[in-house]
Parts: structure tokens; C-alpha cells; sequence
């Protein structure tokens, strides 16, 4: 009996001489590596039966979770404490929709960080797509969809058709106007903000709301410039040089900063872009940000 407590003593010192340091290695890696690992889709359909939707319903929240985690964590002006692992999130996500194709968060989520800050739109688009064919109530994926093929893709006919299919979804005239008006007359600015000003009010995670707030503060002040720099063109006959030259001529109070720390400017076209590509990592990755962004 003593020789079987003695094993038993000697197990759980061994159990716990391995547990306890490997529990704080893994508490203490970086914030990048945290997203983790999830078994693939037809394992878990495999392994969890009638519990798969539950079980995929977690597996997308930990993405969403982990991600929430870097921009609680962030200090002073940067959105996260860490660069976000973008691929494994992405992974995750794809994994919980082949599970659970009708979860909703997933799609907004992509659409919220998977097309500004990693420039993945087509996979995004390929994700709402997967997405119609389960949720055709819904026209918000179809609107996401037809923003990314217009703003991103510059596919208007595509983005047209889209709208097309979101405006009879949802019976709404908007659609159709976006569809026929701002893919084809207004500046890509317009169309930004009317997307982001109709995401951010519909956003219910105040994660969602703090990215789209960035972004529409950011082509609000492009198109500040914009409507300067058209005016200066109006009037001169020719485009600035540089954006100071229309602050002398007393057309725009002053350059106005990017939320992002990029710095704005005007392309030989004409139209106003920023080096920072509206994102974060746009700006660390052209060196063109503010010493406080750093």
C-alpha cells in the first residue's frame, strides 16, 4: 500500500515539475503566437457530432477574442500591443464557417480586419460568397462584397451586380443607388465613407466600431483635401506640387494629420491618397509615419 501511495506522490511531483512551467511558458509567450490551433473542420464534425455547431461557435470566437485581446492591451497611440497573427486568425475562421456556415461574426470580422490592414480581398470575397449560399437572408455580405470588388478590386461590374443582389435582399433603394451612382460618378473617398459611416452604425462589437472609426476619420480628412485640391485645379488650371501650396492659397486651413500617421499627398491623377494605404501597417511599412505612431 505504501509502495502505491509512493508511485502515486511521485507521479503528480512529475506531473506538476512539467506542468506548472509549460502553463507559464505559454502564459508568457507573445500575444502573435496566442491564436493557437484548431483541429481540422472534419475532425471536429467527426469528433463532436450534434455539439459541432457549439464547438465551431468557439472556435471563431477565439479568433475574434484573441484579436480583441491586442487592442485592450495596446498602449499609447498604436491599435495593438502586438502585431495580430493574421494568417492563423484566418485559419481559424475558415475552419469554424466549414463547420458552422451560418455564424455571422466570422463574415463581419473578415471584412472588418482582412481588407485594409492585410489586403486579402478576393479571399474575403471568397468568404462572403461561401457565405450567400447560407445565409441568403442576409444582404450585409452581399453589400461587403460589392464594396471590396469596387473600392478594392475596381471590378465595377461585379460590385454592380452585388448591390444588385443585396438591394433585392433587402429591399432597400440604397443598394441600388450605390450600385448605379458611386461605383460609376462619385471619388473613391465618398464611397468609403458612405461604407464605413453605414458599418459603423451597424457594428455591434465596440472592436469593430474602434477600426471603422479610424478609417472614417481618415478619408473624411482625404476628402477635405480632395475637394480643396479640385477647387485649386478649378482655379489654376493645373494640380499642386505639394498640399501646402494649397493652405497659401487659402483654399484649406491646413494638411490635415492621417489617423494612420501616413502622410497624405496627391497622385498624378489627381486624386488624394496617403502613404500609410489607410492602415497601420501600410504606414510602418512605407517608413512615411509620425514619430508619435511609432
Amino acid at each position: 500500500m505504501r509502495a502505491v501511495k509512493l508511485a502515486a506522490c511521485l507521479s503528480l511531483f512529475g506531473y506538476l515539475l512539467l506542468v506548472v512551467p509549460f502553463a507559464t511558458h505559454l502564459r508568457n509567450r507573445p500575444l502573435q503566437i496566442r491564436v493557437g490551433y484548431v483541429p481540422e473542420a472534419a475532425v471536429i464534425k467527426y469528433l463532436t457530432a450534434d455539439q459541432r455547431y457549439l464547438v465551431a461557435d468557439w472556435v471563431i470566437i477565439k479568433a475574434v477574442y484573441y484579436f480583441g485581446e491586442l487592442l485592450e492591451k495596446a498602449k499609447g497611440p498604436n491599435l495593438y500591443a502586438s502585431e495580430p497573427d493574421y494568417p492563423g486568425m484566418f485559419r481559424i475562421l475558415q475552419t469554424g464557417l466549414r463547420v458552422e456556415p451560418y455564424n455571422a461574426d466570422a463574415y463581419y470580422f473578415a471584412q472588418a480586419v482582412y481588407t485594409w490592414d492585410v489586403g486579402r480581398y478576393a479571399e474575403v470575397n471568397n468568404m462572403l460568397e461561401y457565405g450567400m449560399k447560407y445565409r441568403t437572408w442576409d444582404y450585409q455580405l452581399c453589400f461587403f462584397a460589392g464594396f471590396n470588388s469596387a473600392y478594392f478590386l475596381h471590378d465595377y461590374k461585379t460590385a454592380a451586380q452585388y448591390m444588385k443582389k443585396a438591394a433585392e435582399i433587402a429591399r432597400e433603394q440604397q443598394f441600388a443607388t450605390l450600385a448605379s451612382r458611386y461605383f460609376y460618378e462619385a471619388g473613391e473617398s465618398d464611397l468609403a465613407i458612405l461604407f464605413l459611416e453605414t458599418m459603423k452604425s451597424s457594428a455591434k462589437d465596440e472592436k469593430e466600431k474602434k477600426l471603422y472609426s479610424y478609417r472614417l476619420a481618415a478619408f473624411k480628412e482625404a476628402r477635405a483635401i480632395q475637394n480643396a485640391v479640385d477647387a485649386f485645379r478649378s482655379r489654376y488650371g493645373h494640380l499642386p506640387d505639394r498640399l501646402d501650396q494649397i493652405v497659401a492659397s487659402g483654399l484649406l486651413r491646413s494638411v490635415p494629420e492621417d489617423p494612420y500617421g501616413g502622410r497624405f499627398y496627391v497622385d498624378a491623377n489627381g486624386r488624394v491618397q496617403s502613404t500609410s494605404k489607410f492602415s497601420f501597417a501600410g504606414a510602418k511599412a512605407s517608413g512615411n509615419i509620425r514619430k508619435d505612431e511609432e
